[in-house]
């Protein structure tokens, strides 16, 4: 049994995500102890306890520790993964219902279903766009056409919006099996091509999405960037309002996004998200600081080297990078003067 450490680190969820996704494809039994002792909340909040109990249904694992506020989880996988039609809703964990991010359990099983034998389809719900998390919007557009130059083949539909606190999110995710996953080469993104976005509300009048898009529009367009911004109003179970962009490089992805909230105007939303990218583009980097770790796990599946250079080292990278490392799949170095990433897969 492999025994990690989940304050390793950043002391977050990424370590728990990570460790129940490799166990699930390698077959191997895992130990986690002090899982996101880093976190004001310590323990599996909603989305990791559906991220845990969705990983072993994959796999039939045997758990142990699985409720809310654990620290220890145990985790056996009882057979290879299982392909199939699959539904995980992060509310379930929560009496009263959660917010909890989806795309955090999509992140966790979508490997494993890639791999294994057959085609999978996944229903997911819960939050699909929250702060702190990746939002489905981020899976979408940035994280999967990624991944499919990899070899993983996985389309998601939104069904429906959901945002913090109530939830109430879907999204339809659909995984073909048996992929091979390739290295990664982005050391250089090239010019950027566009920038696309989404100005969105739910139960919310449809000025405050317009509004949202013309000044993310009228701040890059100072910036000298191509851009254009769709305002739509959509379907919720509850009021929410959010800006996402996505930028196009000629060899890239990044993508951000801006939340409303009470007492902030649609422009100041609009503001924040444009200030994020426009940071983002000044450092010339192809890969954003979010998708840097996230790019590890499948660069340590492939069956050859990747490099990537990122705008940011985090600790989310180096933690995830010492996660990988723990199962013997990849030799993981960080250039910190050059900020390039190298993951060398070490076994198939």
């Amino acid at each position: 049994m492999i025994d990690i450490d989940g304050s390793y680190g950043e002391g977050g969820g990424q370590v728990l995500r990570t460790s129940l996704s490799l166990a699930a494809i390698t077959g191997e039994p895992i130990r986690i102890t002090g899982i996101r002792a880093g976190r004001k909340k310590p323990g599996l909040a909603a989305q990791h306890l559906t991220a845990v109990r969705a990983a072993a249904r994959i796999c039939n694992a045997q758990l142990r520790g699985d409720a809310l506020g654990s620290m220890l989880v145990e985790f056996i996988p009882g057979s290879s993964v299982q392909a199939g039609t699959y539904t995980f809703d992060v509310s379930e964990a929560l009496t009263g219902g959660s917010a909890g991010a989806i795309a955090l359990v999509l992140q966790t099983i979508l490997l494993p279903l890639a791999l294994a034998s057959g085609d999978s389809q996944v229903t997911l719900r819960g939050g699909t766009h929250v702060i702190f998390s990746p939002t489905v919007t981020y899976i979408e557009q940035v994280y999967l056409p990624i991944l499919q130059r990899m070899g993983v083949q996985a389309k998601v539909k939104l069904g429906a919006w959901g945002w913090y606190p109530q939830g109430g999110g879907e999204v339809e995710m659909r995984v073909s099996g048996g992929s091979k996953l390739n290295g990664i080469n982005l050391l250089e993104r090239g010019n950027l091509k566009q920038v696309r976005g989404l100005a969105v509300v739910t139960e919310l009048p449809s000025h405050i999405p317009q509004r949202m898009a013309n000044r993310a529009e009228n701040l890059l367009r100072e910036a000298h960037l191509k851009v254009t911004v769709q305002a739509l109003r959509e379907k919720g179970v509850a009021p929410g309002a959010g800006i996402f962009l996505t930028a196009e490089y000629q060899n890239s992805l990044t993508g951000f996004g801006g939340f409303g909230r009470l007492r902030l105007s649609a422009e100041t939303v609009a503001e924040i998200a444009c200030q994020q990218l426009l940071e983002f583009h000044q450092t010339g980097a192809p890969v954003d600081e979010h998708l840097a770790d996230q790019l590890l796990l499948p660069a340590a599946l492939a069956s050859h080297e990747s490099q990537y250079r990122v705008a940011e080292i985090s600790t989310h990278l180096t933690t995830n990078a010492a996660v990988i490392e723990q199962f013997g799949l990849g030799r993981i170095t960080v250039n910190q003067c050059e900020q390039i990433v190298s993951v060398q897969p070490l076994k198939k």
